[in-house]
């Protein structure tokens, strides 16, 4: 973003200038940055592109740059997302004179067709939020169809992670106003016994698991934030409390909290993880969380005791789920000295932070690939799960390595299901670390630093007199420089 766009403090003062003081004051304060500039992640605008495109009856349109626009549709396609998503092109001549937002405003007309959608998402991205494009103009709503505008900037969000709750409370707000207001729509699906909703995108199974765990109390889970569809957002506000799974979705529990839900934070992982939840659930519902221990704990300890990790281990990810990664492996026996999330530090994250700090693990916040690399470096784990560049340093390492999103994300985390899910790929990938040594010093040294390249041996030498040549072409091309210039 710094080279296209010209830097991240330019385009903060653009933003300011033009009239976005009020979103970005918003969004530096529900998504704080912490020591160093920014996480490195993909553009934060995939997060609130993601939650749309995943919804039933609602349109997409991205308001921005071609290239950014063209980055953020390939993602979507790679992600197998088979849904249109619009676009309002641009230039400076109707960026400067106010022409964008017209034409904006006609595109959401044409979309909003109450036959095909509930609901028409408009994202600005950096250069029409720079620019003060006013999607708070926009009608809220189109013949029945909601209109919702939000501003997602690389400037003013850090992480798609958080994108995802930009949008996410968005919707919850525009929901609970329309609840405020009267009767809406029946959710498709609506449970006889009261509800927790669980904030987060979750592996499908975990919300099954979840819902085992909390039958005994008679209790169920809602429908999830984010939801799949428009009226979900009515049943998950309409619910006992909220769980926060992962605790950097701030504006969606702002709005949790607006609808008089008590949320609770951290989520069942482990025994005792699992325990100190079902508690915080009763105290949040006033039912005895008695029942549910007496089922589930038992489960829980057996399948860790049968699914033992003997493991050094290193955690680091943007998904917001790593603190509970991290205190699963330590249940299960692994040797986790270090946990570094790009996301910040929340009051919802803080019983998983001051549980690993007990067990001596380092929790990083808004942690920067460099220090995830360099505590991976300090503590030579047998195992280091993190993300694609952290995966890519430590196989050079000749360290085994997991990619977070797609091998850890993947797989269940609560209940006893998620007991059993870890130990078996941190077994198979600590056994290969013998093959990591070896290929490593096969091929040391080779294709790295000058010699990077195929067919490359030595380091390759200029050919004779190259040098001066190129010397002569630059002060001949200096002083044609200087004779146009007089």
């Amino acid at each position: 973003m710094d080279d296209c766009h010209g830097g991240r403090d330019t385009m903060q003062q653009a933003a300011r200038a033009a009239g976005k003081s009020e979103s970005l004051d918003r969004l530096l304060t529900d998504y704080p940055r912490g020591p160093h500039d920014q996480p490195q992640s993909m553009c934060p605008a995939f997060g609130s592109l993601r939650v749309g495109l995943r919804m039933r009856r609602t349109a997409t349109i991205l308001s921005g740059s071609a290239c950014c626009v063209y980055g953020l549709t390939f993602t979507s396609h790679f992600y197998g997302a088979k849904r249109t998503v619009g676009y309002v092109p641009f230039n400076s001549e109707t960026l400067v004179r106010g022409q964008l937002y017209e034409d904006i405003r006609n595109a959401v007309f044409e979309t909003a067709k109450p036959e095909n959608y509930d609901a028409v998402v408009v994202i600005n991205l950096c250069v029409p939020t720079a620019s003060g494009v006013p999607l708070d103009r926009l009608p809220k709503t189109i013949d029945g169809v909601r209109i919702i505008g939000i501003d997602v900037p690389g400037f003013g969000v850090p992480t798609h992670a958080e994108a995802k709750d930009v949008l996410a409370g968005a919707m919850l707000r525009y929901a609970r106003q329309e609840v405020e207001a009267g009767p809406v729509a029946r959710p498709r699906a609506v449970a006889d016994l009261p509800t927790i909703t669980l904030i987060g995108e979750l592996f499908p199974a975990d919300p099954i698991g979840i819902g085992a765990l909390l039958a005994p109390m008679g209790l169920a889970v809602g429908p999830q934030v984010p939801s799949r569809e428009w009226r979900d957002l009515y049943g998950a506000l309409d619910c006992a409390a909220a769980a926060a799974i992962h605790p950097f979705y701030t504006a969606s529990i702002r709005e949790m909290l607006a609808s008089g839900r008590r949320v609770i934070g951290s989520g069942p992982v482990g025994e005792e993880g699992t325990a100190d939840w079902l508690e915080a659930v009763a105290a949040a519902t006033g039912i005895s969380a008695g029942p549910a221990k007496a089922h589930a704990l038992p489960l829980i300890r057996a399948a860790i005791g049968e699914n033992q990790i003997d493991a050094r281990v290193t955690v680091s990810g943007y998904e917001g789920s790593e603190l509970l990664v991290a205190r699963l492996l330590i249940e299960a026996g692994a040797d986790v000295p270090y946990v570094g999330t790009a996301c910040p530090k929340t009051e919802w994250s803080e019983p998983d932070r001051a549980w690993l700090a007990a067990q001596g693990t380092h929790v990083q916040y808004r942690a920067s690939l460099e220090q995830d690399i360099a505590a991976m470096q300090d503590a030579r784990p047998d195992l280091a799960v993190g993300t694609t560049p952290l995966v890519q340093k430590a196989k050079a390492l000749g360290i085994p390595a997991l990619y977070f999103t797609n091998m850890v994300s993947a797989r269940p985390l609560f209940g006893a299901a998620g007991a059993g899910a870890l130990a078996a790929i941190v077994a198979a990938q600590t056994k290969g670390r013998e093959r990591f040594g070896r290929m490593v010093s096969f091929f040391n040294g080779v294709g790295t630093g000058e010699t990077a390249g195929y067919g490359w041996k030595d380091i390759p030498k200029d050919p004779p007199g190259s040098k001066d040549r190129y010397r002569k072409a630059r002060e001949a091309k200096a002083k044609a420089t200087v004779a146009v210039g007089s």
